[in-house]
């Protein structure tokens, strides 16, 4: 097969994602050394279905704003739910990566859980740290992250909040820990941490 034919497979395989809404983005990569679009991979984004709008009609593009979130918010994020469908702001249930936030603290010993390590300062003040100066660079309350929950529980399987792929599940963490998102969007419990707007700070 030539470089050519690798090449408009690439561009094939674009389209198809978008038509059937899935999100990509090019990721900086090739794929085999093809060259698809220059030389550039895709990346998985989410799907488009997972969008939603704020109540100022804004639309939330869900898999731009996780991928952002996840990679500020390192090495305390492993995975994140966005929120904030018909609600003023964008929130999010956060998914603690376990080994990351025992690097953050390793006067717990190794064995730390994470319903201990969640409570330490050393973890949120890293996580509000990444969050904030993501937050600097975003003007619109769209991609603005205003508030963070930090979950104990891990995604469960046999309640579908992990994909056959490996993925989460947006929709399905967002209906079963619904008591959770309206909880992060009142501001109630000291797992809450809300983050300050730089516009008005």
């Amino acid at each position: 097969m030539t470089l050519a034919h690798r090449g408009q497979i690439g561009v094939q395989v674009e389209e198809e994602l978008g038509c059937i809404g899935m999100a990509v983005h090019h990721d900086g990569r090739g794929v085999d050394g093809c060259g698809i679009r220059g030389g550039r991979g895709l990346a998985f984004d989410g799907r488009t279905a997972e969008d939603f709008k704020l109540t100022s009609g804004t639309w939330v593009h869900v898999g731009a704003v996780r991928l952002a979130a996840v990679a500020a918010g390192a090495p305390v994020i492993m995975d994140a739910v966005v929120t904030g469908h018909d609600r003023d702001e964008v929130g999010l249930l956060v998914f603690p990566n376990l080994p990351g936030c025992r690097l953050l603290c390793p006067d717990l010993g190794p064995g730390a859980d994470l319903e201990t390590l969640v409570r330490r300062p050393a973890i949120r003040e890293r996580l509000v740290a990444g969050l904030s100066a993501y937050n600097a660079d975003q003007p619109g309350s769209s991609t603005r992250i205003a508030r963070v929950l930090l979950m104990v529980d891990p995604p469960s399987i046999d309640a579908g909040e992990i994909t056959d792929k490996g993925y989460i599940n947006q929709r399905a963490v967002l209906e079963r820990r619904a008591e959770l998102v309206e909880r992060l969007h009142r501001g109630e419990g000291e797992d809450v941490i809300l983050l300050s707007d730089p516009a008005t700070s």
